[in-house]
């Protein structure tokens, strides 16, 4: 098992003046970082990839979509953003050597329409990531869709609708992102859903239900600790949570206090956490 932190705890815009981070997270022994990438055009690749490979550390990004791309929209001008917007997002993670993309890839967090999704939204998506599967496998780069909870979407919200998303694209390179603070408000039994994601499994975001530090909160770790052993799951385990005061960052995620004493508590204690439970 791998064990990362989000670089959302620390900026919404990682580049170089970032590298103590990555120092940091290696000091604290984890085994790589999760690079949100929200600007895929200008971010530093090459340079960021130079400094992961000196410290011996692992990487995998997050990306969202701008307000004005969406793979579900009406309009096609609004799905060929979304789509060039995945493509360069693959590219920088490719060029950064990272392993998979993940995160909510079909619409704008927090865009909602005011009825349930559509039979025609529905077909949008699908057809989007079937054009752009062949782009990640290309690339050699894995995807990892992510439902959210009913707060920020209303397209994914589930993990059983995620594997029907992924049944439908019918390309191995995408599959599903299973996070704990999202499962903890959609989910029946984080166990039963890490069973139904099984084959599509390919990325964990292991959160507390506040976003605070794993291991604090009200998550039934031992639930999720027995489905991971169960199924198999050995890929990245990675903690998100985010700043105090990253602007529309933390509005968007709704972070309105602190989570912890010191932000980089929560990846740094919620690795030991994380770790020992996985130990036992």
């Amino acid at each position: 098992m791998k064990i990362g932190a989000n670089s959302f705890v620390w900026t919404d815009s990682f580049g170089v003046n970032n590298f103590d981070v990555l120092a940091r997270i290696a000091d604290a022994k984890l085994d790589g970082i999760e690079i949100g990438i929200l600007n895929p055009y200008d971010f530093p690749a090459k340079q960021v990839r130079s400094e992961l490979n000196r410290l011996g550390l692992g990487c995998t990004t997050c990306c969202v979509l701008p307000p004005d791309a969406s793979l579900i929209a009406n309009e096609e001008e609004s799905r060929k953003k979304a789509r060039t917007h995945i493509a360069a997002c693959l590219e920088a993670t490719a060029e950064l050597g990272g392993e998979l993309v993940c995160g909510p890839l079909y619409a704008p967090v927090g865009k909602f329409t005011g009825v349930r999704r559509t039979a025609d939204e529905w077909d949008r998506a699908v057809e989007g990531w079937q054009e752009l599967a062949p782009v990640a496998q290309k690339l050699n780069v894995e995807v990892a869709i992510e439902p959210l909870n009913r707060f920020e979407t209303y397209f994914l919200n589930t993990t059983a609708d995620a594997v029907k998303f992924c049944d439908e694209v019918g390309n191995s390179s995408v599959g599903i992102l299973i996070d704990t603070f999202h499962a903890n408000v959609e989910e029946k039994n984080i166990g039963e859903a890490l069973k139904v994601a099984g084959s599509h499994l390919k990325h964990v975001h292991s959160c507390e239900n506040d976003r605070g530090i794993p291991g604090t909160g009200t998550i039934h770790w031992d639930i999720f600790f027995k489905a991971i052993k169960e199924i198999g799951y050995d890929r990245w385990m990675v903690i998100e949570s985010f700043g105090f005061s990253l602007g529309m960052l933390s509005a968007a995620a709704s972070i309105w206090r602190d989570l912890a004493p010191n932000p980089e508590d929560i990846p740094f204690e919620g690795a030991k956490f994380l770790r020992k439970e996985l130990a036992r």
